[in-house]
């Protein structure tokens, strides 16, 4: 088996690594809202649950060339942004969203994404997502590169509402096949599903 040192590597390089190797990842397709009223939307794939009581989510959000890109900025400014669970029915617009605009235009106009009100939130959702979460900012934690210039904002958000399509929703479970949610692999590449196999847990 090949041994590698991670301090070895370049950060490209380790990117590279890492994001071949934790596969699938689940994708946060998230909107913020600006100081100024505009209504940004961008996915991560640095994303999973922390806790069930309260209900927390975590969304990485890497910096650029130490700057804080538009999610990370706004959610920290406003205390609250909307996660939605990416799904087949509307990839390609999330797609679309992972372009670098400048703060003053909106992703959701460029993808031609629906917004909608949210319910506990300032923030819109997104009318296309079958599963959206509404949340307020629990913390923000920068982390990496060093003190001065992290690399990334680690946002946790307390979700305060649930949405779901309703079909998708029976006895307290989510259908994961109705569903259909993409998951992130390396580069450009995308994984569905796939199979399902069940394995009891030792007791």
């Amino acid at each position: 088996m090949k041994s590698i040192d991670p301090s070895h590597l370049s950060d490209r390089e380790n990117y590279k690594f890492l994001t071949g190797s934790v596969i699938p990842r689940p994708v946060a397709f998230v909107t913020s809202l600006s100081k100024e009223g505009i209504l940004n939307a961008a996915p991560f794939s640095y994303f999973n649950v922390v806790c069930s009581s309260p209900p927390l989510i975590s969304v990485s959000v890497q910096r650029s060339n130490g700057n804080q890109k538009d999610t990370a900025r706004n959610a920290m400014e406003a205390g609250e942004f909307v996660v939605h669970i990416s799904d087949e029915s509307y990839v390609e617009a999330i797609n679309i969203t992972a372009a670098s605009l400048p703060p003053d235009e909106s992703e959701v106009e460029l993808a031609s994404l629906t917004p909608v009100e949210s319910t506990s939130v300032g923030v819109p959702g997104l009318q296309e997502a079958n599963i959206r979460l509404e949340c307020v900012l629990d913390q923000s934690i920068p982390l990496g590169g060093t003190s001065e210039n992290p690399a990334c904002d680690l946002l946790i958000g307390r979700v305060v509402h649930y949405h779901i399509k309703e079909e998708l929703y029976e006895k307290g479970r989510i259908d994961a096949v109705g569903l259909k949610p993409v998951s992130r692999l390396a580069g450009n590449n995308y994984s569905r599903l796939g199979d399902i196999f069940t394995l009891d847990r030792p007791k």
